[in-house]
């Protein structure tokens, strides 16, 4: 087939669906450069700002802020409970508690994205919030040496709230922005720094969806794109690395006898900084490309893992945490802008986005346990660490393979 044309494009309201990309404005190709793809009918589709786009990214935030900040959180609960509340309990099987919620927004975004495509915004919003919240509530009356309440209440309902509402939350301003929908997304994305418990009904008050001129059908052509196997690939090993500070950190700073207080903060500290490399990050790559950026994001958040083991006083802890929280926050941020700019259309940024979260879940899922297990009741650190670090790396790799393929889409399929 031969390459489509401009003026061909405009004739045509709906292009096939071997077309590719042609309903966002920019693809970028190899060495960072934007390109522009979309029409200008298709372009002026999109508000790319107002009162209603900007109040719809503040709504994301808040929900973020409320649901997976709170996730973002664990690691004072893995503390609490190997310390004092589930001593009966290895760290490793603390910790399944802690992944099962990092997998939830991950699995279940192969149904709420496909949900969120096809007009159920809202009700996901709901839905979520109200579990998520009753979740919370009832982890209040969990009893201490009861694993298996805090595991049922924190784990899985609280985890099942976080699954129906992430995805939605992080591609509904795919609905409003174009050519900022990378920093519109970044700036929702930093809710989850900022963390807390307010509820998540607040932020879907200020929410609105934009008529689409289709519902969104599967594709299998998905799984004959080269770059996006191995954006599903690269995630399903950074997930499996990246949240190791989260959740051992403050753990790790006890241990070392780092005042115990300031350990407490080390957490605050990441969510705090991560908001930082979550807006800048996807500032950058509105102009520069998400793919490039993501391969020296994930290294960079490889090195402070291992910078871990640096950690022996109060200096070097700001230090480790900041670093950490400013490129894991970028990382996470530009793993859902390299994800959208990887689907055809905007009406398929949900399903695309959850299918490969969804999959790249298993990560999470095991990835607290098995650097528990490596950890052991003896405290040998290099171990999860190394194990977290060398994941990380190898994880790179994959986004290297995602950004040279994504990089010849610079022009419509032959």
């Amino acid at each position: 087939m031969s390459a489509s044309h401009p003026e061909s494009n405009e004739m045509r309201p709906h292009p096939p669906s071997d077309e590719k990309y042609d309903s966002f404005p920019f693809q970028y190709d190899s060495t960072g450069s934007r390109s522009q793809l979309a029409t200008p009918e298709q372009h002026s589709n999109v508000p790319d700002g107002g009162l209603t786009a900007w109040m719809t990214v503040a709504g994301a935030w808040l929900v973020l802020f409320s649901t997976f900040g709170y996730l973002y959180s664990f690691g004072i609960y893995e503390t609490f409970y190997s310390l004092e509340y589930l001593t009966n309990h290895t760290p490793s099987s603390i910790a399944w508690i802690g992944s099962f919620q990092l997998m939830m927004p991950f699995a279940l975004g192969i149904v709420s994205g496909k949900l969120f495509d096809n007009g159920y915004f809202h009700l996901l919003q709901i839905t979520g919030g109200s579990i998520f919240t009753f979740s919370l509530f009832m982890l209040s009356l969990a009893k201490p040496m009861q694993y298996y309440q805090v595991c049922v209440v924190q784990g899985l309902g609280m985890g099942i709230g976080l699954g129906l509402t992430f995805v939605p939350a992080c591609g509904i301003s795919s609905h409003h922005f174009a050519k900022r929908r990378a920093l519109a997304t970044g700036i929702a994305l930093s809710g989850t720094s900022a963390g807390g418990t307010v509820f998540p009904i607040i932020g879907n008050a200020l929410m609105r969806t934009r008529p689409r001129s289709a519902r969104a059908v599967p594709d299998i052509k998905t799984f004959f794109d080269g770059a996006y196997l191995f954006a599903i690939f690269g995630t399903l090993l950074s997930t499996a690395g990246v949240y190791m500070p989260i959740i051992y950190l403050q753990l790790f700073s006890v241990q070392h006898s780092v005042g115990s207080s300031l350990a407490f903060y080390s957490i605050a500290i990441i969510n705090g900084t991560s908001a930082i490399g979550r807006v800048a990050a996807n500032y950058l790559a509105d102009i520069y490309g998400p793919f490039y950026l993501q391969v020296g994001t994930t290294l960079i958040t490889a090195g402070t893992i291992f910078a871990v083991l640096g950690v022996h006083n109060s200096a070097t802890l700001i230090l480790v945490s900041v670093l950490y929280g400013i490129f894991s926050g970028a990382w996470l941020a530009l793993s859902i802008a390299c994800l959208a700019s990887l689907a055809r259309t905007p009406d398929e940024v949900g399903a695309r986005t959850g299918i490969a979260l969804a999959l790249g879940s298993f990560g999470a899922l095991g990835s607290a346990p098995i650097q528990g297990a490596l950890l052991t009741t003896g405290f040998l650190w290099i171990r999860p660490i190394a194990f977290s670090g060398a994941i990380l790396v190898a994880s790179a790799f994959c986004f290297i393979g995602m950004s040279v393929l994504a990089g010849k889409r610079a022009s419509p399929m032959h």
